[in-house]
């Protein structure tokens, strides 16, 4: 036992002296936060292992630095200009004050001494640091962060004329539609809308002409709405300006067109769109993505999985080799998963390549490829070619056909780690798809690790949501077992009107997941090439989810509602 302990890092063997957490605890979160790349304090608070008044004081202790609570401090007190903003988000520091040539931050983790050295060097002051709570520190983080993200947002909307887009191009053609793109009003509505778009957390936004109407409609929490309706007689001249920030040909309009525009909010953040132009009856329709860099960076605690689900992906992700295939529908959240488990493994000591239709988000340290089939580059050339140069991971954006599926297979059986995304309904359903391409059961069974299969839910608004009483007997119809109602849990709704926090009831998606690991059951029955609802029966068996059970487990923890289960899991 005492050799055990001491084997420990100083913050957790005080942790488990002090009774706080059993020696076999602190030795799992221990691997567990140095396989997800977080601190350990941050992951013993936010996995719930202890709380983070605990950890904070028990660090103090160890480290002998200051215990402070930052409630006592006034946000409008924090130095917000002494430290570069991309430092506070990179090392989860706050500076609260400085008092001659010292400067006095905020730390949960008083044991990342690169940070401190980084920012000693930066600002040319002597840093000294204070305990605070982790949950306590990264709320005040995100709210520092939103207020001058909102002072930036306030500036730009008082010049919406002169919004910098970087790599603007000129007019590629002439006419009438190139002088529309020009015009002031044009310019500003377009920016206004690009603006709102970000404010309001929208994913998607549609330009859409109609015979005798034109419809702009943001997609907010995976539902579409429409935000304005502009005189049909300036559509050319929108599809004109969003084609020139998106470096797209003004003159061609019998095709369609792909290209990025990238809008800069301050001198430190810019945001990228995806741009897509689709020639209709009445004119061009444009569909811009949204594609936020700092989704990929969010950490696997924030994505909604269980923590049996997230402890199985991260035990997949640690193998040398085999297949990783996540699979859902358009707008499921698959690119953010996949990076997650990329940014994971993102180390100097690994090789990663990916190649993606298109490459959404920029990540140092891999080496990302645009496919072009026009030009003969598609997934599979690409991946032959990242089998030539040596790689450790390698990520295709998607199987689309055998040809990728056979090549995908033999690099998960020749020691590396695949990465991969399937259009498929469930994880069963991604075992059969790829029998049915004619990739043979014993490469299937032999190379995929595991699948996880997801959809993005609406969550309930924190503040307004209210509770509902349902019948047993109709929960006990929905799903739930009798287990589930002993735990006296409380079913909740939305609002029907909602609040100013939220949109009818809802704020923000989180994700539901089902996680199938490939056992020896479930290879026997790709071997004898069974059906997905053979699979599906196997999967429950051996204790994994499906879509619709991770979605009552959400409804159980007060999260999101039945029918929002319902709606984006297809219902029981």
């Amino acid at each position: 036992m005492n050799s055990s302990v001491s084997s420990l890092s100083g913050l957790a063997r005080r942790l488990v002296k002090e009774g706080h957490l059993s020696m076999e605890a602190a030795q799992s979160a221990t691997v567990e936060a140095r396989e997800a790349r977080t601190p350990l304090v941050h992951h013993l608070v936010a996995a719930g292992k202890v709380p983070a008044l605990v950890v904070a004081r028990s660090a103090a202790e160890e480290f002998g630095d200051p215990l402070v609570d930052l409630n006592a401090f006034s946000r409008d007190s924090i130095i917000k200009d002494i430290v570069d903003p991309r430092l506070v988000t990179k090392h989860t520091i706050l500076p609260l004050m400085r008092r001659g040539s010292r400067l006095f931050v905020a730390v949960s983790d008083p044991t990342n001494l690169p940070a401190l050295e980084e920012i000693r060097f930066n600002t040319g002051l002597n840093v000294e640091t204070v305990i605070v709570e982790d949950d306590k520190l990264r709320r005040w983080i995100d709210q520092v962060e939103s207020e001058q993200e909102g002072k930036a947002f306030e500036n730009l909307d008082d010049d919406l004329d002169n919004l910098e887009t970087a790599d603007a191009a000129p007019a590629q053609a002439g006419g009438e539609d190139t002088a529309g793109a020009d015009d002031a009003p044009i310019v500003r509505f377009v920016n206004k809308l690009l603006l709102d778009a970000i404010k309001g957390g929208a994913s998607d936004l549609h330009f859409e002409p109609y015979e005798k109407n034109y419809r702009v409609r943001f997609r907010q929490d995976g539902i579409l709405q429409t935000v304005s309706k502009p005189p049909v007689n300036i559509a050319s001249k929108l599809a004109a300006r969003l084609k020139v920030m998106a470096r797209l040909d003004i003159s061609e309009r019998r095709v369609p067109q792909d290209g990025r525009i990238k809008l800069k909010i301050s001198k430190t953040r810019a945001i990228d769109f995806r741009v897509n132009t689709c020639p209709t009856l009445f004119g061009e329709k444009i569909v811009l993505r949204i594609l936020d860099p700092e989704s990929a960076k969010m950490g696997i605690d924030a994505l909604g999985y269980e923590p049996e689900q997230k402890q199985m992906y991260m035990d997949a992700l640690q193998k040398p080799q085999g297949m990783i295939l996540v699979t859902g529908p358009t707008g499921s959240g698959k690119t953010v998963s996949l990076y997650t488990g990329v940014n994971i493994l993102n180390t100097p000591e690994r090789n990663i390549s990916t190649a993606e239709d298109p490459v959404e988000i920029n990540l140092e340290g891999v080496n990302q490829v645009n496919v072009n089939p026009k030009q003969g580059l598609d997934f599979s050339s690409a991946l032959r070619a990242f089998l030539r140069q040596d790689p450790d991971v390698v990520l295709v954006g998607e199987i689309r056909d055998l040809e990728t599926a056979e090549i995908a297979v033999k690099a998960a059986q020749t020691g590396h780690l695949v990465l991969s995304t399937l259009h498929t309904n469930s994880a069963p359903e991604t075992l059969t798809r790829l029998r049915n391409m004619g990739v043979p059961s014993f490469n299937i069974a032999t190379s995929v690790i595991l699948i996880i299969a997801q959809r993005l839910a609406r969550r309930l608004c924190e503040h307004c949501k209210e509770p509902v009483a349902v019948p047993r007997q109709s929960l006990l119809e929905m799903g739930f077992t009798d287990a589930d109602l002993e735990t006296g849990f409380t079913v909740y709704a939305p609002h029907s009107d909602g609040c100013d926090k939220c949109r009818g009831g809802y704020k923000g998606r989180v994700g539901i997941y089902e996680v199938v690991r490939i056992t020896d059951g479930i290879s026997r029955i790709i071997m004898e090439e069974g059906n997905s609802i053979q699979i599906g029966d196997q999967c429950r068996q051996e204790g994994f989810n499906d879509l619709y059970r991770s979605g009552l487990i959400k409804v159980m923890q007060g999260v999101t509602s039945l029918e929002e289960v319902s709606r984006v899991t297809s219902g029981h």
